[in-house]
């Protein structure tokens, strides 16, 4: 498929929706990956070989005494047509982008979105180390200064100017790469190819600044907790596809307060049923527990009515992990994007806190929703 007679995203994108996007009619040859371990600082970059991959940041700071959500996410997909092509111009790989600001004192969300090809000093994504630009928006991670905590930690550099807005963020990890699944294998489906290569960078310790409207703000210097500023990398890559029968997905990822890290996710059918689920708790300084497949259940609690686009999202739930119940609740209401004039999706993910059994908030994280509006035909 030519790249001009593409449609796709130049605007938002969320991480699973592109378990279903190849870009490509020879995809559906898509075999199972196998398992390996991941070896680092390789796997912090790109994989071109594979169709499907994103670099996707999420995040909590307060900046001139107010609290603000961001997201900042890269995407990378391989076109199968053009690999074959000699011409510089044959678009071979494409990187995307999405930015995004919650402003909770004002009840706003913003958002930004870029599109381009690989090559030219335009787009780019390294294969040696996460190293991601794209029209000028870029995502960079090099090595913790020499005796810095954790050992070979990570220091991820995010630089936007969106649409109004724009973000200038140091995200330091405190912890280790969480590896998701088996070992860093996450099955994503019933089918074995329903899978992808996955880790997490939780409790990012944020510094840098938020600009709103012209009016830069720095990143508070924390005094009330190691929790005050935290962020959430999720790095993804993988040929698979979302099973026919999903229409939709569910997930949440969570800093909590006293260090630990939870997922969890499941994808839905047409009934609202559950097709597949997982997810994994990392409590601080222990081993990671792994949720058996399908062992996670999202029980909906209240609803909002999106004015806008009229899909009904579940803003509030109860989440029933192998590590007992737990509460998620949006912290605003209105923080659905819209990308029909692209991809057709519209969606919800957005700022969230997590409360344990007995009501008390424990955590802050994303909650991420889609197929409300309609099933994803992508």
């Amino acid at each position: 498929m030519p790249f001009t007679a593409m449609r796709f995203p130049m605007a938002a994108c969320t991480r699973r929706q592109w378990l279903a996007l190849t870009l490509a009619a020879g995809a559906a040859s898509t075999q199972a990956l196998p398992a390996r371990a991941l070896q680092f600082p390789r796997d912090h970059g790109s994989h071109p070989d594979l169709h499907t991959e994103w670099w996707y940041l999420t995040g909590h700071a307060r900046a001139a005494g107010r609290l603000w959500g961001f997201q900042v996410t890269f995407f990378r997909s391989r076109v199968d047509a053009t690999q074959g092509l000699d011409s510089a111009f044959a678009a071979k790989q494409l990187l995307f982008a999405h930015a995004a600001l919650t402003d909770m004192q004002g009840q706003r969300l913003h958002h930004d979105q870029r599109i381009a090809r690989t090559g030219f000093g335009v787009a780019q994504a390294s294969e040696a180390d996460t190293a991601v630009r794209l029209h000028g928006w870029s995502l960079v991670r090099t090595a913790l200064p020499a005796g810095a905590a954790p050992a070979a930690g990570s220091r991820y550099a995010a630089r936007i100017e969106g649409d109004g807005f724009g973000l200038e963020l140091q995200c330091d990890s405190t912890q280790p790469p969480l590896l998701q699944g088996r070992q860093g294998l996450s099955r994503k489906g019933p089918e074995a190819t329903q899978a992808s290569y996955y880790y997490s960078q939780p409790q990012l310790a944020v510094s840098g600044a938020i600009v709103l409207n012209g009016r830069r703000m720095a990143i508070e210097n924390s005094t009330t907790g190691s929790a005050t500023h935290r962020a959430w990398l999720d790095h993804e890559w993988s040929d698979a596809l979302m099973h026919p029968d999903a229409v939709g997905w569910d997930w949440i990822g969570m800093n909590l307060f006293d260090g630990s890290a939870l997922t969890a996710f499941r994808l839905r059918r047409a009934d609202g049923s559950a097709l597949w689920s997982g997810g994994s708790l990392r409590p601080a300084g222990q081993p990671t527990q792994v949720f058996a497949d399908n062992s996670v259940a999202f029980v909906a609690q209240r609803h909002w009515n999106s004015p806008h686009s009229g899909a009904r999202y579940p803003v509030q739930w109860r989440v029933d992990t192998p590590a007992g119940p737990l509460g998620v609740r949006a912290l605003l209401d209105n923080q659905e994007l819209d990308s029909s004039g692209s991809t057709g999706a519209i969606y919800w993910e957005g700022l969230s806190e997590l409360r344990n059994a007995a009501g008390a908030v424990i955590g802050q994280g994303y909650l991420e929703m889609t197929g409300y509006k309609k099933p994803l035909r992508l």
